[in-house]
Parts: structure tokens; C-alpha cells; sequence
């Protein structure tokens, strides 16, 4: 049973998670595997089935709360679409004016992860490390895949719905991003600032199906292949630095129907390349400033994470 202050501090990762979401290029599920919720997160979301109702008819309400692990989900929820509600202004203003610092704090972020993730599973075979190399190569591929322009009709939002809520639930892999790559991101953010209950009830209806199904499957890769799933998944991560690049010369770009510039490829750059061929101010103190401290962030988190855990037991 969690404390007041675990749930305050669950709250909190959900805000990071739903902020994350938001940017493109950024998965929540790196959120939450950085901050060490990841595994409960996927046996939640797979808690959700029939089995749950069975509870409810056979031992009543609480038990199937607890079946669903439901103050977790409640919860981290809560923080999610408080986030994306509000949040989202704040993510959107950072990346209009300040895109530089943001993307290096997210590849802080990233790398402090995949440090944290090598140092707490061994990789004891070769084909965990064939693994690695197979999700960086993914990623990696999802990143330079060609954008396509779909319309964004009520189907075509279901259907994305499933495969970038999977995504979003995928360290390294990117809902946003997805989104982006099937031209429906403007739609997506559009239907968030604009309240269109359709859209978004039926994006998230999509979503739910499409995680019902996907969090099975990762759940019993977690359960019975945790360390070749684990050294996949720090691929997926590392592959995705080059969607989250700070330093980039944009190659294509499109104004959406709401009269913001979209980015279809890019080529990275770097800082003193960057002021070169781009004509603006790599800001490179501030930017490498706050990759440490994204860095910084991560491992701290791991250190006072393992002192906690000493002093209680």
C-alpha cells in the first residue's frame, strides 16, 4: 500500500509522462521507464480484461480494484491528462522558444537512462546484444521513414489512436512521432486545444483497444525474457537520438491547416555547424547545460532510489 507522498510522487511522473507525449519525439514510456514504474505500468494496463469483471461479480468492487491495481491507474492518469490538458501550453511555448535546452534535457534524459538500464541488467549472451544493436537499428529506421499525409476522418483517428498509444508505451518510440510520420499530429493537437470530444473519444477508444492487446504481449516478454526485452527496448532509446537531436537543418517541412510548420526531415548538425549553415545561435553552454542536468536528473534519481531502498531494509 502506497503513502500520500508515494501517490504525490506517482502524480508527478504522470505529469512527466503526459509532457513527454506531447513532443514529438519523446515517449512517455521512457518517462516511465526512467522513472522505475514501467513494468507495473504494462501488468496495470493488462489487468484491465475480463478477468477483471469476474472479480467484480464474484468479490465486489474492492477486489476488483485492487485486481486492477486501480489507485495506480487512477493516479498516474490523473497525471497524464492533467498534463496534457495544461501542461502542453508549457511544452508548446518551450518548444517555440527555447527548442535548443529542451531537446538537450531530453537527450540527457536518454542517455542517463540507458546508462541507468545497462548498470542494473547485464547483458550475459550474444543475443541480447544482437537485440540492442536490432532496436537501435528500429528506432533508428522509424525516425528517417518518409512522412505520409492522412486525413484525419474519424476511422483514420481510431487506427492511430491504437498504433501510437502502443507506441507512447514504448521507451524510445514515439507517439507524437508516429503521429507525425501519418501527417494526423496537427489533427491530434488541434482536437486537444479545440476540445473535438469526437475526435479525441474516438482516438482514445482506438488507443484502449490497441493497449489491451499490445500489453499482453510485452507483459509476458517481460515475464519470461525481461533481459533481451530490456536490452531491445535501451536500443529503442538509443536509436532514438536522432529523432531528438537538438542541433538539425530542416531538409522538409509543411504548414498545417492550423498554420503551424510541421517538420518531415531534418538532418542533424553539429552546434558549430549548426550556427553555420542555419544562421542562429547554437546556445551550446545553455543547451549542453542542461543535457547534464537531464543527466544528472536520471542517475540522481537512481542513486536516492538505491539509498531508499538500503535503508529499508
Amino acid at each position: 500500500m502506497r503513502r500520500f507522498s508515494q501517490y504525490l510522487i506517482l502524480f508527478f511522473k504522470g505529469l512527466a509522462m503526459g509532457a513527454a507525449d506531447v513532443v514529438p519525439g519523446v515517449s512517455g514510456g521512457t518517462i516511465a521507464f526512467v522513472s522505475g514504474i514501467y513494468i507495473e505500468l504494462i501488468d496495470t494496463i493488462k489487468s484491465v480484461n475480463i478477468q477483471a469483471l469476474r472479480v467484480l461479480k464474484s468479490q465486489g468492487l474492492a477486489a476488483a480494484w485492487r485486481h486492477i491495481n486501480g489507485n495506480f491507474l487512477v493516479v498516474l492518469l490523473s497525471g497524464i491528462l492533467t498534463s496534457l490538458f495544461s501542461l502542453a501550453v508549457v511544452m508548446q511555448f518551450l518548444l517555440a522558444e527555447h527548442p535548443l535546452p529542451l531537446w538537450s534535457f531530453f537527450v540527457g534524459l536518454i542517455v542517463g537512462s540507458v546508462i541507468y538500464l545497462l548498470r542494473q541488467y547485464r547483458f550475459a549472451h550474444w543475443r541480447e546484444y544482437l537485440l540492442f544493436v536490432t532496436g537501435i537499428a528500429i528506432a533508428w529506421g522509424v525516425s528517417v521513414a518518409p512522412s505520409v499525409q492522412l486525413e484525419g476522418t474519424l476511422t483514420t483517428m481510431f487506427f492511430a489512436g491504437s498504433i501510437a498509444l502502443c507506441a507512447m508505451i514504448l521507451p524510445g518510440i514515439s507517439g507524437s512521432f508516429i503521429l507525425m510520420l501519418l501527417g494526423l499530429y496537427p489533427v491530434f493537437i488541434g482536437a486537444i486545444a479545440e476540445l473535438q470530444l469526437d475526435i479525441l473519444m474516438v482516438f482514445g477508444l482506438g488507443g484502449i483497444i490497441g493497449l489491451a492487446v499490445f500489453s499482453r504481449v510485452l507483459s509476458w516478454l517481460l515475464a519470461h525474457y525481461e533481459v533481451p526485452v530490456i536490452a531491445m527496448m535501451c536500443g529503442f532509446l538509443v536509436g532514438s537520438l536522432n529523432i531528438i537531436w537538438p542541433w538539425k537543418q530542416v531538409l522538409e517541412s509543411v504548414v498545417s491547416h492550423s498554420g503551424k510548420t510541421i517538420v518531415l526531415s531534418a538532418q542533424n548538425l553539429w552546434p558549430s555547424q549548426y550556427t553555420q549553415l542555419v544562421g542562429m545561435d547554437a546556445q551550446t553552454l545553455l543547451s549542453v547545460t542542461a543535457m547534464l542536468a537531464g543527466l544528472i536528473l536520471v542517475l540522481g534519481l537512481e542513486y536516492v532510489g538505491s539509498r531508499y531502498q538500503d535503508n529499508s531494509v
